[in-house]
């Protein structure tokens, strides 16, 4: 059974590409049902004849099997790319290394192409692109018989344009095929209605030594803190005290809920790896056992599928489960990654946004403080906010050259916001370059007289 919205976007981009149109972009808030919504379109353009196959990209191995395994529910037949297949579900990634024998399948054959989580994939007028959005201009906008672009969040932090997407001119404001809002998805029941929690403290003392001297600094807020100099927002992240003040708000919420939905769970997004494990330490101290997953680990899609089916109450991710990753029972997280961006933060709330319960209907994300983190909590009900969503200078993607290649490092995992990045400055934090400080120079230590600010969205 399809939600309202689903149904009126699928009527929307079938009447887009009857009249002659090729790309279709929907904006849909995280949680709202993408992947069905996308199945769905296909199954009825197979059925009347519009496509002879589905490819569909999406940014981690854990979306691409949900992808897959939706579309062959839904459309049936089998979409794993081998002989007889009604099409394949890849990661962005995989798209370097595709022969030009797949590549050519988009020239042969009428192919609906799917990309979830677009903005992930960069164009610009100039000419400049990442590598994801240089091989979709030069490989399937004009091979396609279709597109369907899809992002919860439709920006980048570097003010690059979308591939595939369109822009007013000269306003250059994103143009939306259709747009299926939180708000709206709130009162339709779909998502949880956010709860956000801002954890501060009026009395923060900063202990600086050097050469022998020593100085105390006091600040009476943790916005008023990060303005010194010396202090840097990992240093927060690694104190032991204020992590465990959140941790145990959060862990006090989840039991609360529990209450209702047996097996309700929260998520920790943290930082590196040793701040994983210092997370689950505390956790550990507070009565609690968490299962520690990171985009290094061997066997980490393993432990999502075990957490995902299983009714433990605690996963503690680095790297995995930020964006697109569906754990439906997750109902509580705690934001303690370094990435502050506003991208990054919505996709995180996103993951605690499914509603699959009538008594389920709030979501509570823990976070400190800090002023953007703050700035963005307050913004949550802008689905499209005009200062992101606006690009300095707009010229129509069919006239942006394809430039040099650019190469990736790292991981697959979505939680390095734009991966597939050309230039240095988007992910970093403010010149924050050493995660670790020293204790003997410096050390912080918060009163007992924690205040928090509850921000109800919706």
């Amino acid at each position: 059974m399809l939600r309202r919205w689903q149904s009126e976007c699928v009527g929307k981009a079938l009447d887009h590409f009857n009249d002659g149109q090729r790309h279709f972009f929907c904006q849909a808030t995280p949680a709202a049902g993408k992947t069905r919504m996308s199945a769905e379109l296909s199954k009825r353009m197979f059925e009347t004849g519009m496509i002879d196959l589905v490819v569909c990209f999406a940014p981690s191995r854990e979306v691409v099997q949900g992808f897959r395994a939706t579309l062959e529910s839904v459309v049936g037949g089998k979409f794993d790319g081998l002989l007889g297949a009604s099409g394949t579900a890849l990661t962005y990634q995989a798209m370097d290394y595709l022969s030009d024998d797949f590549w050519s399948l988009f020239y042969n054959y009428r192919v609906l192409a799917i990309f979830d989580e677009i903005h992930h994939c960069a164009v610009q007028e100039s000419g400049v692109s990442n590598l994801w959005g240089q091989l979709i201009v030069k490989r399937v906008q004009e091979g396609a018989a279709y597109t369907v672009g899809l992002s919860g969040t439709p920006w980048r932090s570097d003010e690059m344009g979308i591939a595939l997407a369109r822009y007013s001119t000269p306003e250059g404001r994103l143009i939306c095929d259709f747009r299926y809002s939180l708000a709206d998805a709130v009162v339709e029941e779909v998502c949880r209605s956010p709860r956000i929690m801002l954890v501060d403290n009026g009395d923060v003392q900063l202990t600086v030594s050097n050469s022998g001297d020593c100085q105390v600094k006091t600040f009476e807020s943790i916005s008023s803190l990060l303005k010194d100099p010396v202090v840097s927002y990992q240093d927060l992240l690694i104190n032991e005290p204020a992590l465990r003040h959140m941790l145990q708000l959060a862990n006090n919420k989840l039991s609360e809920l529990r209450g209702d939905i047996a097996d309700a769970a929260g998520l920790v997004v943290a930082s590196t790896i040793d701040h994983a494990y210092l997370v689950a330490e505390i956790l550990n101290a507070l009565g609690e056992t968490a299962m520690v997953v990171a985009s290094d680990s061997l066997d980490a899609r393993k432990r999502i599928q075990h957490f995902r089916e299983g009714g433990q109450r605690w996963i503690v991710a680095v790297g995995m489960v930020a964006e697109g990753t569906d754990i439906p029972r997750l109902q509580v997280c705690c934001h303690v990654s370094r990435i502050r961006t506003e991208l990054h933060f919505r996709q995180v709330l996103g993951r605690i946004l499914r509603r699959i319960d009538g008594v389920d209907k709030y979501a509570w994300m823990y976070i400190f403080a800090e002023s953007s983190l703050s700035e963005f909590a307050k913004r949550v009900a802008e689905d499209l906010p005009h200062d992101l969503a606006v690009l300095p200078v707009v010229e129509p993607v069919s006239m942006i050259s394809v430039g040099p290649p650019i190469e990736i490092s790292g991981s697959d995992s979505p939680i390095e916001e734009e991966m597939a990045h050309p230039l240095v400055s988007g992910e970093s934090e403010s010149n924050e370059t050493e995660f670790h400080f020293q204790r003997g120079e410096r050390e912080l230590a918060f009163s007992e007289h924690f205040r928090h600010q509850l921000l109800a969205i919706f």
